[in-house]
């Protein structure tokens, strides 16, 4: 497959077979794909995708087969057993297998587990870092994960453990009153427990949250609540995983940077979220 699309300024790397690369895929728009990623794309014998890689990626790797090892809640899903084995098969069979996977492949996506699997069966392996939907998605949704108006941390959360239950090995308390902004990965099933956590610890009720589904695709929507209201405004909404959550004064921000709405003809509702009652560009 010709590589005539990536700028021949580079030297690219070359898959050999027997390898595994780990890679990312983005949040959902295959525009955000890396360019390693589509390096990758082009050179595969095989790609084990994610569910929520985009059909549309996986064009970009016609000669490729294409297995499909998705995991989602509460529905049938491949044990990963299973699939890291998979991986160990294909590649001893001397294919190039190319592991793509939602977001970036180390934030809660299992992807040390099967990288640690691979290595620990003398299969090579390389990583592909991949933009992560707690930081890509938000941004298509004109929320800056950092502002140095409302936060110098950021603490980044999964919403339930391997067990499907709410991480018990989390210290709610410690992240309510330590982090200013608190991105959520999978909590939907949970939001209900885990805004009573955080209000428990003495977030306020009216503290501003936004939810943000199917992130970066043509299907995205983007809830604005408060901690306080958030279960009955998803039930009122209809919404559904998968989803981040974002809760902060940073959600604050989408009233002036809701960049999408504003290219669709949406005057900003708010020049000045943060009421800092001066110019943004002021020290």
């Amino acid at each position: 497959m010709s590589n005539s699309h990536l700028p021949s300024t580079h030297d690219w790397p070359q898959m050999q077979p027997g390898w595994v690369w780990l890679c990312g895929a983005g949040p959902g728009d295959p525009g955000l794909l890396t360019l390693h990623a589509l390096n990758a794309l082009r050179q595969a014998d095989v790609v084990i995708y994610d569910a929520l890689v985009q059909e549309a990626i996986l064009d970009w790797a016609p000669q490729a087969e294409h297995i499909y090892a998705g995991k989602r809640g509460g529905k049938p899903s491949a044990k990963q057993r299973d699939i890291s084995l998979h991986l160990v098969d294909l590649a001893r069979a001397g294919k190039k297998v190319l592991r793509l996977k939602g977001g970036d492949p180390f934030v809660f996506g299992r992807g040390g587990e099967e990288a640690q699997t691979l290595v620990q069966h003398d299969i090579p392996v390389r990583i592909i870092p991949g933009i992560s939907a707690g930081i890509g998605g938000l941004a298509y949704a004109g929320i800056p994960v950092t502002h140095r108006d409302v936060n110098q941390s950021v603490t980044f959360v999964t919403g339930h453990d391997q067990s499907g239950d709410v991480t018990s090995s989390l210290d709610w308390k410690a992240i309510a009153t330590g982090s200013q902004v608190i991105v959520i990965y999978m909590g939907m099933k949970h939001i209900a427990r885990i805004a009573a956590e955080l209000i428990a610890a003495g977030r306020p009720l009216g503290e501003p949250v936004a939810v943000v589904t199917t992130a970066t695709t043509a299907d995205q929507q983007v809830l604005e609540t408060t901690l306080g209201t958030i279960v009955d405004d998803i039930a009122a909404a209809g919404l559904e995983p998968p989803a981040i959550i974002c809760v902060g004064r940073s959600v604050l921000m989408r009233q002036v940077l809701d960049w999408q709405g504003q290219a669709d003809g949406i005057a900003p509702r708010n020049l000045d979220p943060l009421g800092r009652g001066r110019p943004a560009e002021s020290a």
